[in-house]
């Protein structure tokens, strides 16, 4: 979505005091520059290093509140000179033990790329890292422009999104093979969990597949003409995940249901066993409350009545069991 041109003011951040000079952190910005070309990284940034990047480059201020805001939809804001982007991506979050969507905000201009995730991607950091370590690469990256340097930022993304699926198709199989070994109640909480983390991972890949497909088109400017390829790759690296989330999303589905029935199977059994104790119980005990009554009784006082008694209970309750078990009711 291209957001109305506007006069894009400069952020102009107060003086400090002559005390407080020493007492500001410097500034956490990675800057590397080659053929023509800036790469700035910074991670999680403080409201002073987003103005001093929104000075230096002239952001609009509504892109920096973005910035600084916790969290955005992916999206792409047109600019004249430079495109905004907000894409998210998979991490686990160990403050929470679970999935979570990290943010990276991009600006691309035509002789600049200034990457801000909210959290410290891995990928990103590692690519700078080699790039500052290797000039050779360094040059190989930045002499094809923007566009095709923050082509490699995405793919190094999308290539670590891969390894957090294959551990959800490793716990998915674990949980199948763990089922057949009659475990059905001990992985109920397994089975949640997956399922939390394959929903939590489709709500950070869907609404992103739009802004990919736009994205090709959006960044023409900034792109040779034998580079569209690469961006395609990238949209379908982004369907090929969501591919196989549609496919475990059925697979935890499938084996949640098979679960359940298994359980419910178990329980069905334990009722029936009930049931069947229950109903050779209830004549034995009519027998033995008529002649339990406090009046006088045919037999009472002798011996030989009791021990009959018990005998008819006997009798009684093997063959309701005899009877149960000929139609194959236990």
């Amino acid at each position: 979505m291209a957001r109305p041109t506007l006069p894009r003011p400069r952020i102009r951040r107060a003086r400090a005091a002559a005390g407080d000079a020493a007492s500001r952190p410097e500034p956490r910005i990675a800057e590397l520059a080659a053929g023509g070309l800036t790469w700035v990284h910074v991670a999680h940034p403080t409201a002073d290093e987003a103005a001093e990047l929104a000075s230096r480059f002239g952001f609009h201020e509504l892109d920096v509140e973005d910035v600084l805001s916790k969290r955005q939809r992916p999206k792409i804001d047109e600019y004249p000179d430079y495109l905004f982007l907000v894409l998210h991506f998979p991490f686990y979050d160990k403050a929470i033990q679970r999935l979570n969507a990290a943010e990276l905000d991009v600006f691309v201009g035509h002789d600049f790329l200034i990457t801000i995730p909210n959290v410290e991607l891995h990928p990103v950091t590692y690519l700078q890292r080699r790039c500052d370590e290797d000039p050779e690469l360094r040059q190989e990256l930045f002499a094809k422009g923007p566009g095709y340097l923050l082509y490699h930022v995405l793919d190094d993304l999308f290539d670590y999104c891969f390894p957090i699926l294959d551990k959800i198709s490793h716990k998915l199989d674990r949980i199948e093979d763990e089922m057949h070994e009659g475990r059905s109640e001990e992985i109920v909480r397994d089975i949640s969990n997956a399922k939390q983390e394959i929903i939590a991972y489709r709500k950070i890949i869907k609404p992103e597949r739009s802004t990919l497909r736009a994205l090709e088109r959006y960044t023409e400017r900034f792109l040779h003409e034998d580079l569209e390829l690469y961006y395609d790759d990238l949209v379908d690296a982004a369907e090929r995940i969501w591919d196989l989330l549609d496919n475990y999303k059925e697979v935890v589905d499938g084996l949640e249901q098979t679960n359940e029935s298994v359980i419910s199977h178990k329980q069905n059994a334990v009722l029936r066993v009930l049931t069947v104790i229950a109903t050779i119980m209830l004549p034995l005990t009519l027998v033995t409350g008529i002649f339990g009554m406090n009046v006088a009784v045919p037999g009472e006082g002798a011996s030989g009545p009791f021990w009959a008694i018990i005998a008819v209970l006997v009798v009684l309750g093997v063959a309701m069991l005899g009877y149960f078990r000929l139609r194959k009711w236990l």
